[in-house]
């Protein structure tokens, strides 16, 4: 297919993209607005530090990855797709009604139920979500598929971000939030109505319900597959990566570029429109074809632009009378602050290149049989790399005493470290890999 954007046409495609999407923008309406309310009502009703409360909800909305991913990918193998998406999505309205109730009526402990269920319901609609597309995708559309799902989700998150901020600013804004997510949830079910089927891959798969010897026999069996391995370890060091950068960007916005609200907004618009667009080209670059050929540009741009954003920041020189906030007008005007924009922009444009390729051969790679149970483990690494993420930021930061660029440096250099690593491996293991999952696809 010449162009990508011709998949929109295709319901096969087009029907679980906008499924997944608006999953993804509900997750994070309700996640930031949570955040929102926690920090500026909930903490002081409850007499609570901020940071509590807030570290409490993101564990809180992880712990379910950790849990049920292998659970999941053993459902998602055995049952048929689309009726199980539409199932999925009927919990979300119900999920969305119990957090409309906590928000209208200030239950934060229904609240905190309803994180939890919201991280649940995101850990078993994941493996559906990934083993569908090489499934539902022709071979030539795979990539492109991939670039455009990671544009969706990288999207949804950032405007479901700014629909909360702007929600939380209105009168009555409980009412608006709680109406906002169900409706959201219900043209996510409508949306989901419209995935065509797609045949179980192991209909006689006897799941194993305990999710701790699941978890462990999914990771084993993972293990045995080196390439697979090594493309999870990957996937999951772009969350830990990305995680590590945007975590931090609300406060070097206004402790370093000394910016407002609109200045964060404004650079998470940045990075995320970056990813879109670096995840899109992966098609043409590739030439349609499931390779690693752009993943050493990735990684190489993932480390040059931290490496220069570090050097950026400290060149600023930013001096405001009154602690008086600056807004985006005021940055572009001061020397130097077109270097930091163009460093995020280029940090999710090397992203882009980075996870489209591993993400497509994941899928590609992986046996059918399996496929959603490999996507399970891939959930399981994202959130132990994650933690760690939050873990490593912690260190540096107030244990070693290290600034925000100082940050940003040494995950750039650690980037180079562990992605030299990671191609060595892949390099290593890819010839292996058709051979061992059966019936992958050679890029």
């Amino acid at each position: 297919m010449s162009n990508q954007f011709q998949l929109f046409k295709r319901r096969r495609f087009s029907a679980m993209f906008f499924t997944q999407f608006l999953g993804a923008f509900n997750d994070n309406i309700f996640k930031q607005a949570l955040i929102l309310v926690l920090t500026y009502t909930a903490a002081s009703k409850l007499g609570v530090e901020v940071s509590i409360l807030n570290n409490l909800a993101a564990m809180l909305f992880i712990l379910p990855y950790f849990l049920f991913s292998a659970l999941a990918g053993q459902i998602a193998d055995k049952y048929e797709k689309s009726k199980l998406t539409q199932f999925i999505k009927l919990l979300e309205l119900v999920i969305m009604a119990v957090a409309a109730v906590g928000f209208v009526f200030e239950w934060y402990a229904l609240l905190f139920v309803a994180l939890f269920l919201m991280g649940t319901h995101s850990t078993f609609f994941g493996p559906i979500k990934y083993a569908y597309l090489p499934q539902a995708m022709k071979e030539d559309e795979l990539v492109g598929a991939n670039g455009l799902f990671q544009m969706g989700t990288s999207l949804a998150i950032l405007v479901g971000m700014i629909v909360a901020g702007i929600l939380t600013q209105l009168s009555q804004s409980l009412y608006w939030i709680s109406a906002t997510v169900l409706v959201v949830a219900v043209l996510g079910y409508l949306a989901a109505r419209y995935i065509p089927t797609m045949p179980a891959m192991q209909p006689d798969l006897k799941i194993n319900w305990n999710i701790i010897t699941t978890s462990l026999a999914t990771v084993r069996y993972l293990y045995s597959l080196p390439f697979l391995f090594f493309i999870i370890l990957g996937n999951s060091w772009f969350w830990f990566y990305g995680a590590t950068f945007l975590t931090q960007v609300p406060e070097f916005s206004k402790v370093i570029l000394l910016g407002d609200e609109s200045v964060v907004i404004f650079l998470l618009t940045l990075f995320s429109v970056g990813v879109s667009i670096g995840s899109v080209l992966c098609k043409t670059l590739t030439k349609n074809k499931v390779s690693l050929r752009l993943l050493p540009f990735g990684i190489a741009g993932l480390s040059i632009f931290a490496i220069d954003l570090y050097f950026s920041l400290s060149g600023l020189d930013i001096n405001v009378n009154n602690d008086t906030l600056l807004g985006i007008g005021d940055l572009f005007n001061i020397s130097g602050s077109w270097r930091v924009f163009a460093d995020l922009f280029l940090l999710g444009f090397s992203g882009g290149l980075y996870i489209v390729p591993l993400y497509a051969s994941m899928q590609a790679y992986a046996p059918k049989s399996h496929r959603a149970r490999i996507v399970g483990a891939n959930n399981i690494f994202n959130a132990i790399f994650m933690v760690t993420s939050a873990i490593f930021a912690i260190v540096i930061l107030n244990v070693l005493g290290f600034t925000l660029p100082q940050l940003f440096l040494v995950t750039g250099l650690l980037n180079i470290v562990f992605g030299a690593f990671l191609y060595i491996k892949l390099n290593k293991h890819i010839k292996h890999a058709v051979i061992q999952t059966n019936d992958g696809i050679a890029p």
